[in-house]
């Protein structure tokens, strides 16, 4: 391994293990307004920071998931759950920092789970899948623990839409042969797709409901005998607003 590589693996791995503590946080939070006691901290703590990378792990079935095998991840997940059951975190700074972390781990996650699924030997699309899966599954979990429907699946900012941008350039980059800048484009772009969302407010429409014209001359034989007669009536020359119409 060369040394760009180094360098590249290891700021992928500290973003990663900042990703993951600043998801076991905010598990923290959503444990705290659900009111729960600290076994609740740490199990959403590990939920929300290494969810999306187990269930990747789970589908690539190759060897148990890497959060397990490296105490770092874990380490961290139950960290950042231990924090959060002592600090409240309502400034807006320690906001913002959990913030720009979890947008920086939206595109790292994307990156990391893209490209493993490529090493796999699976498809463009598959891959796509599984980078998504990565940064939205852990918070996914957490909600469903929580008994909610899951943030990304509506009336939040974009975020699933991020892990799909750093995921598709992930793939093309990788295809290309371009494996460490697709990285560094994926993580840069994810972030700033987040974080812009955040700041103005950018969600995805709802449901649409396509008004369809009703067959009003089938559903209506009294409207259709009365086109046929109008129709009629044109050819005749007889107009019903002409006063000397007779009927």
């Amino acid at each position: 391994m060369n040394t760009e590589s180094e360098t590249l693996f290891e700021v992928i791995r500290f973003v990663d293990l900042a990703g993951v503590l600043a998801n076991a946080i905010l598990g923290g939070v959503a444990a705290r307004t659900a009111r729960l006691d600290i076994v609740g901290f740490v199990v959403l703590a590990i939920m929300s920071g290494l969810g999306g990378g187990m269930i990747r792990d789970t589908l690539l079935q190759q060897g148990s998931p890497a959060a397990l095998l490296d105490p770092a991840y874990l380490i961290c997940a139950i960290l950042g759950g231990v924090i959060a059951f002592f600090v409240t975190f309502n400034g807006r700074w320690t906001r913002r920092v959990l913030l720009l972390l979890d947008a920086l781990a939206v595109g790292c996650w994307s990156a990391v789970g893209a490209q493993k699924a490529l090493d796999a030997g699976l498809g463009w699309l598959p891959a796509i899948l599984l980078g998504m899966i990565t940064a939205v599954g852990g918070g996914m979990v957490r909600d469903i623990m929580l008994l909610k429907v899951p943030t990304i699946f509506g009336g939040n900012t974009l975020y699933a839409t991020s892990a799909l941008l750093a995921s598709t350039e992930m793939v093309i980059l990788s295809k290309l042969g371009y494996v460490a800048l697709g990285t560094a484009v994926a993580i840069l772009s994810g972030a700033a797709l987040s974080l812009l969302a955040k700041r103005y407010g950018w969600i995805l429409p709802t449901g649409y409901a396509l008004r369809i014209p009703r067959p009003i001359l089938l559903l209506n034989p009294r409207a259709w005998r009365q086109r046929r007669l109008d129709a009629r009536n044109a050819r005749n020359g007889i107009f019903p607003d002409d006063p000397g119409a007779s009927v």
